[in-house]
């Protein structure tokens, strides 16, 4: 289903755009910036819940809400969660960062200010290797690296909420000193598709670490995309910005259509005004917020309440005495903490089942699905790698797909699967019914109050509907033999070296069966009856 819109998209943006043909001559340059809210239970400078979903303004801290004579206090838990980012990302931990004060106006922003790390950050440098891959739109995986420019912290601002009709604005609180990693990366990327592909890898590493909960409808993950073109050869165009990007699929709509409508907009002689725009995915096009022509002087200073923040970066002993009496967190330590990232992974998958690229990237980058695929082969060394792999993304994939539902949704049990690609290991099931055990197990679900997953065994669903596959060789022959009688002028045929209608007769015989027969074994005993072997003089038998 994404796919297809995905393809609808391009297809009207090139209706939209007619000069577009003149791509070619034009290189598109993109960067991202991330903000992702760190999984922690207080906010960043202040004990109040960081809940989503909470009573407006039931969640706020007199700091939050910037109570005269109250002052922050830095959440350990956020720095760890940031270092073990910047660690993973390949960065370098400063040994000391500084907190800033950002001032700039808005009505949920207490303060007055964002308390943020813009000139000493938590991280520089760093980077993130990612594939890039959507089936039927590249035509094979390739790996892209964007190169990560600083990781800093700082804290969210609350969230003002506008009644149209009472023509009012509130402001809810709750948000405001939620702690935020904020990643910059520097313009590697050309495409639409590659931006996804960034924020897809980094939604899974950051999942793995668990840092964030990078569910972006609740706006724990919101990208900001800089975009701009140029000709090659030439200094990089005028840019602009995309905020507050929503989803990973909005990523890539939103980057590809502002490529779009800045070539179209210099193919007619237009000039790019360097502005934010926002993302309207209505009517799939971006729309202008506002000027950036002029530089915002947002008054940066110190945060003269926040002394800087020092890291224990060495292993050295002697050192550690004095790093353990002021608590400063042990960076090395925190090293040996981090998980097996995506990556590696992947190439576990290739090099352990000798599965190809493509196929570990499918199963890494969905984490329920990769979770499946863990499950049945660590639960049973006799089954197929490569078996369950395919079964997975052909089959449940496919399945999933026509009734409109992602496999963290889908309520399936690994043993439910299990059980599936058992019985067509063992050919006691085929593909087809496969399939239906599949959509009935969906289907149960459906029914079930609230969509409780189905705890119906498979094996159980193929004996009711007596789906088993048919092996026995007496009725496999009888099937054959069946077939050969009514379809004479296909055996003749075939008898003169045709030999493509041998497959027309196996499908009558599948289906006579009701597509139950082992065609494997059908079609060899087809052959054997429509071709006796030949008699010791070398004649045919009649």
């Amino acid at each position: 289903m994404a796919l297809s819109n995905r393809l609808l998209f391009r297809y009207f943006s090139a209706a939209k755009h007619p000069k577009n043909n003149a791509r070619t001559k034009w290189k598109s340059v993109v960067g991202l910036e991330v903000h992702a809210q760190l999984e922690t239970k207080s906010k960043l400078f202040s004990g109040a819940r960081a809940t989503f979903g909470a009573a407006p303004n039931s969640c706020v801290a007199l700091f939050d809400a910037s109570i005269p004579g109250t002052l922050p206090v830095l959440n350990k838990g956020a720095v760890e969660l940031g270092v073990k980012t910047a660690l993973a990302l390949g960065c370098n931990v400063s040994a000391v960062s500084m907190f800033d004060r950002k001032h700039y106006f808005y009505a949920d922003l207490p303060n007055g200010y964002q308390i943020t790390q813009q000139r000493a950050p938590l991280a520089r440098g760093g980077n993130l290797s990612f594939p890039v891959f959507v089936p039927g739109v590249t035509k094979a995986p390739y790996y892209k690296t964007a190169r990560l420019h600083q990781l800093q912290l700082e804290q969210d601002s609350g969230k003002s909420l506008h009644d149209p009709y009472e023509r009012k604005s509130l402001v809810d609180l709750n948000r405001a000193g939620v702690p935020l990693m904020e990643l910059v990366f520097e313009p590697d990327l050309e495409t639409g598709e590659e931006a996804a592909a960034l924020v897809k890898e980094l939604i899974l590493i950051l999942t793995r670490l668990q840092s964030c909960s990078c569910k972006m409808e609740e706006g724990a993950l919101r990208v900001d995309a800089n975009i701009s073109v140029h000709l090659e050869g030439t200094p990089l165009g005028t840019r602009t910005e995309v905020k507050n990007i929503g989803s990973v699929r909005a990523v890539a709509q939103a980057v590809d259509y502002e490529i779009q409508r800045q070539i179209a907009v210099l193919d007619e002689g237009g000039m790019i005004h360097n502005e934010t725009r926002a993302w309207d995915s209505t009517a799939r096009e971006t729309v202008a917020m506002r000027d950036k022509e002029v530089v915002l002087d947002y008054r940066f200073m110190p945060e003269p309440n926040l002394p800087p923040l020092h890291l224990k970066l060495s292993e050295d002993s002697e050192e550690s005495p004095e790093a353990d009496a002021v608590g400063l967190i042990d960076v090395p330590k925190l090293h040996q903490t981090l998980p097996e990232l995506p990556e590696q992974t992947r190439q576990t998958i290739i090099q352990r089942h000798q599965l190809t690229s493509t196929i570990a990237i499918t199963l890494v980058n969905d984490v329920t699905l990769y979770e499946y695929f863990r499950s049945i082969i660590d639960e049973s060394a006799t089954r197929s790698p490569k078996l369950v792999a395919n079964f997975l993304i052909n089959e449940l994939l496919t399945m999933l797909n026509r009734n409109k539902l992602e496999p963290a949704d889908a309520g399936l049990t690994s043993s439910q699967l299990a059980t599936i690609v058992d019985m067509l290991q063992d050919n006691q099931l085929n593909i087809h019914y496969a399939r239906r055990v599949l959509q009935e197990l969906l289907d149960q679900r459906d029914r079930a109050e609230g969509s409780a997953p189905s705890s119906s065994c498979p094996r159980e669903i193929v004996t009711a509907s007596n789906w088993f596959l048919i092996t026995d060789e007496s009725d496999i022959r009888r099937y054959c033999e069946g077939v050969i009688e009514r379809s004479p002028k296909l055996v003749d045929k075939y008898r003169k070296g045709k030999e493509k209608m041998l497959y027309a007769l196996a499908g009558e015989v599948a289906k006579a069966s009701e597509e139950k027969v082992d065609m494997a074994r059908a079609v060899e005993m087809l052959k054997e009856m429509l071709n006796p072997a030949p008699s010791r003089h070398g004649l045919k038998k009649e």
